[in-house]
């Protein structure tokens, strides 16, 4: 999910760059590919491009707040400057800001564990898949509670070596497309653009972490909103492309068998078995990158909260290197049991759900405060109906196809809903600190 910076340099837009597309790309392509064919199937490369303009649309309300509230760097507290007085709706965000990291946490780890059996010679190993998937989680796990930091040096050269390989992979790849696959363009129907765009949103979520370096940031009147919108333009381009080489290479059937490595599969044809150990490898450096700062940045966060008094105070809880182990210890757990026990597009599904909960509080919180973020209100509100719609989309389709799955996401909201207002309810409102 990012780079960790160590030193105390100030950030340009190279870095802010890095930031916001490694955390993107963290999982991102990797994750998704195939499903968005699954759904969208000659239309996939449509899919990716709806989802590029929904992101801009979000990142505006970030841009926009980040630069107004320089001090703040969670999505959670942008509500508690909308809403001072009912500091309830803040902390139910910061709730949902967690399980999307829980969710996220899955989804990088259920991508390792399947490129990493790929890799094995075991793509169809369940098994294989969820013991690499533990095993990645429990190993950063320890890494983040023994305090080993990766560098910002390291992290940029993880972010820009996966960069270059997924580009260099485009290139050549682009001279490999049969067009003749794209006909029809929708043979799938196009409300299943739409459907798969919906579905695969969260490989956008990372952007946001541009908005927590806002202090870091050199000129940062200029080069967050250059961050923003370049990371999501970049990554979504390199989605795009990559989709379009899917398409144009595989048969529909191909990338589907094998939507949990999906990327790895469509590199064999153009590049050989060379080509699959690249692209593999290149899924498992991204992921590791994103579950390892992932962990390092939700865990601090929910600790952050916990000490505000916005979640238990037993998360709050550091050891003698002034690490929050328990805040470690239960995002772990609650990824270890979500990536073992689901599949890929659930996780996706709620994933992407999660970060469009998050975006549209986001969203509301700048028009609530537009006089002082100096919104334009017809931009703002096209893009909160453009969140909406898409989680809408998501959920009518489970309620029609899926209700199981449906039923297991909103279960998930509704005990997070009602522990939270249980434990906020035994709270004094006076522990809650005010913005």
């Amino acid at each position: 999910m990012g780079i960790l910076k160590t030193s105390k340099e100030k950030l340009g837009l190279r870095e802010l760059l890095a930031l916001g597309i490694g955390g993107m790309i963290g999982g991102g392509i990797f994750s998704v590919l195939g499903i968005s064919v699954s759904f969208a199937g000659n239309g996939a490369p449509f899919s990716f491009l709806i989802d590029l303009l929904i992101a801009l649309a979000a990142g505006y309300h970030y841009v926009k707040l980040a630069l107004t509230f320089r001090d703040d760097g969670a999505s959670y507290t942008y509500l508690r400057r909308a809403f001072p007085e009912k500091p309830w709706i803040s902390g139910l965000e910061g709730w949902t800001v967690i399980i999307g990291y829980i969710g996220t946490l899955s989804l990088y780890s259920f991508t390792f564990g399947a490129y990493g059996a790929d890799l094995l010679g075991f793509p169809d190993s369940n098994f294989l898949r969820v013991f690499l998937s533990v095993f990645v989680l429990l190993f950063f796990y320890y890494i983040n509670v023994r305090g080993v930091v990766t560098s910002g040096i390291t992290e940029d050269i993880i972010v820009y070596g996966k960069i270059l390989i997924l580009s260099l992979f485009a290139a050549i790849g682009l001279s490999q497309i049969e067009w003749s696959r794209f006909y029809p363009p929708f043979n799938k129907g196009v409300p299943s653009v739409f459907l798969g765009a919906a579905v695969i949103f969260v490989a956008y979520e990372g952007f946001q972490l541009i908005t927590n370096a806002v202090l870091e940031t050199e000129n940062p009147d200029k080069n967050i909103p250059r961050g923003i919108y370049g990371s999501i333009v970049i990554t979504g381009t390199i989605y795009f492309l990559l989709s379009l080489i899917a398409v144009g290479v595989l048969t529909y059937d191909q990338i589907v068998s094998a939507k949990e490595y999906a990327l790895a599969v469509v590199a064999q044809p153009i590049l050989g078995d060379w080509g699959r150990l690249l692209i593999g490898f290149a899924a498992l450096l991204a992921t590791s990158s994103a579950i390892n700062s992932t962990l390092f940045g939700a865990s601090r966060m929910a600790a952050e909260m916990a000490e505000e008094g916005m979640m238990p105070g037993f998360l709050a809880k550091r050891n003698k290197k002034f690490i929050p182990v328990n805040s470690l210890a239960l995002l772990t757990v609650s990824a270890l049991l979500f990536t073992s026990l689901s599949g890929l597009t659930v996780i996706a599904e709620f994933s992407s759900v999660t970060f469009l909960l998050v975006s549209i509080g986001v969203s509301i919180a700048n028009i609530k405060l537009r006089d002082l973020t100096k919104a334009n209100v017809k931009t703002a509100l096209t893009g909160l109906v453009l969140m909406v719609v898409t989680t809408l989309t998501i959920l009518v389709y489970l309620a029609l196809e899926n209700r199981k799955e449906l039923l297991s996401i909103l279960l998930i909201y509704l005990i997070t809903a009602v522990l939270f207002f249980v434990y906020y309810r035994t709270k004094k409102s006076g522990v809650l600190r005010s913005p």
